[in-house]
């Protein structure tokens, strides 16, 4: 799918063509590796299509120079449309995950004709003045200066940062595997050439073009959020809900802002059901 125009978004399908397609949107500076392979098998086991991809500046898709991205979330929503367009599927079902939520709501908004159904897992209402609600805790703002502190192309400054974020937006009520997440990130580094790109998603540029309009999505929406949130706290999930006419919320109890293995069953069972339903 790689055009004069248009960058090369690297993609992945699990599962039987002929199932309903699901398309996997992952969050800031996170590559389709953090759609675990082992989280997509088992949604295609459970009769879904399931396509993952990097998006812009992350994995083994285009890469832009630091600082200057000349693309905005809207350009990332059709980057989705093109990925669907390279698999000849018309419409689909699509899930973001924070970052990739927001892209998820754009991509409803804007091509409401190609989305079955929407999922918006650990996000924030687009378009939407959210500042009365709880926002970003301060201990995950205090980390989070942290990273201003780090030469992104220093492999080892990064790998350790990071890791120390996962820590930080980790759910309550699990253990957090420091080991595993070590391991997969170094794998994470390794394939995406370095994360350094991956900064110009904090640099890019909404628009006022949606504001105001979220009620008119139009697809069966299931949100999905973790009590424990440190990021977007759980009032966000729940005012993503309110506002559109017919969703349902999941509320996934101390979980954070990540996928942990022992919510899967209950994330999984969720989009499985609100995909057949839909």
């Amino acid at each position: 799918m790689t055009s004069k125009d248009r960058p090369e978004i690297v993609s992945e399908a699990f599962g039987d063509p002929a199932d309903p397609a699901l398309l996997l949107i992952m969050g800031a500076m996170a590559s389709m590796l953090w759609w675990p392979e082992a989280f997509c098998r088992k949604l295609a086991n459970a009769g879904l299509y399931v396509i993952r991809y990097d998006n812009r500046d992350t994995g083994r898709s285009t890469k832009y120079q630091v600082g200057q991205p000349p693309y905005t979330f809207d350009d990332m929503a059709d980057d989705a449309i093109a990925v669907l367009d390279s698999y000849g599927i018309g419409k689909a079902h699509v899930a973001g995950m924070s970052m990739g939520g927001m892209i998820a709501q754009f991509v409803a908004l804007r091509h409401p004709l190609r989305v079955a159904s929407l999922t918006v897992i650990s996000s924030s209402p687009v378009g939407t003045d959210t500042s009365h609600l709880p926002q970003t805790t301060d201990a995950y703002i205090e980390h989070s200066a942290d990273g201003a502190k780090v030469d992104w192309a220093d492999r080892r400054q990064v790998i350790d940062f990071m890791v120390s974020d996962a820590r930080a937006i980790a759910s309550t009520a699990h253990r957090f595997d420091e080991a595993g997440m070590r391991a997969f990130i170094e794998r994470d580094y390794t394939r995406s050439g370095g994360l350094l790109s991956a900064t110009n998603h904090f640099m890019l540029k909404g628009n006022d073009q949606w504001k105001g309009r979220l009620h008119e999505l139009a697809v069966p929406l299931l949100v999905i959020h973790g009590t424990s949130d440190p990021i977007f706290p759980v009032e966000h999930g729940e005012a993503l809900a309110q506002a559109v006419a017919g969703a349902k919320l999941l509320r996934v109890e101390g979980g954070g802002h990540e996928l942990h293995p022992d919510d899967w069953p209950d994330i999984e069972a969720a989009i499985v059901e609100h995909v057949r339903s839909s």
